[in-house]
């Protein structure tokens, strides 16, 4: 098995708390997120636990998209330094070449002293000597970036939430 990591960050004017408590695959996700996206995410709901460590969410997408689901294991939460680990444990986006993929997601505040700097590194585990390239997971990243930021216009557009 080979590991490949990868890393990505994003600046926004959304406080770090804001963002850690409405995130994707953080603290409400489950119903956030898929108000936002309807077309592309049907559900998230907790199949094992409540949301603390070692749950998992089931991510489920509408009849006809590529994939059926996803499942994502919370394997570290703290809440109190805005730090969440979870890993993609199951789900057609794995394929037959990647065995896991795992997260670690930071929140920060900016230097400029409003906002936050969202941090991410990925690592991908994939099955025998497969190696990843970094064009190969580009349109995920995307789609990751994109959720964060339609997050942060949500947030934005109403900001007595996640107060």
């Amino acid at each position: 098995m080979c590991v490949t990591i990868f890393t990505q960050e994003f600046n926004t004017s959304v406080s770090p708390t804001k963002l850690f408590n409405a995130s994707a695959l953080i603290l409400d996700s489950h119903n956030l997120v898929p108000k936002l996206v309807p077309q592309s995410i049907k559900s998230i709901e907790f199949i094992q636990g409540d949301g603390g460590l070692g749950s998992i969410k089931q991510t489920n997408f509408p009849e006809g998209s590529y994939f059926k689901y996803l499942k994502h294991k919370i394997d570290d939460l703290d809440a109190d330094n805005l730090m969440c680990k979870f890993t993609l444990i199951e789900g057609g986006v794995l394929g037959d070449k990647l065995e896991s993929i795992s997260y670690e997601v930071k929140m920060e505040a900016s230097g400029s002293g409003s906002g936050s700097v969202c941090k991410m590194t990925s690592h991908y585990h994939t099955k025998g000597e497969f190696v990843i390239k970094e064009g190969g997971i580009n349109d995920g990243k995307d789609k990751a970036l994109g959720l964060y930021k339609l997050v942060e216009e949500y947030l934005l557009a109403n900001p007595n939430v996640y107060a």
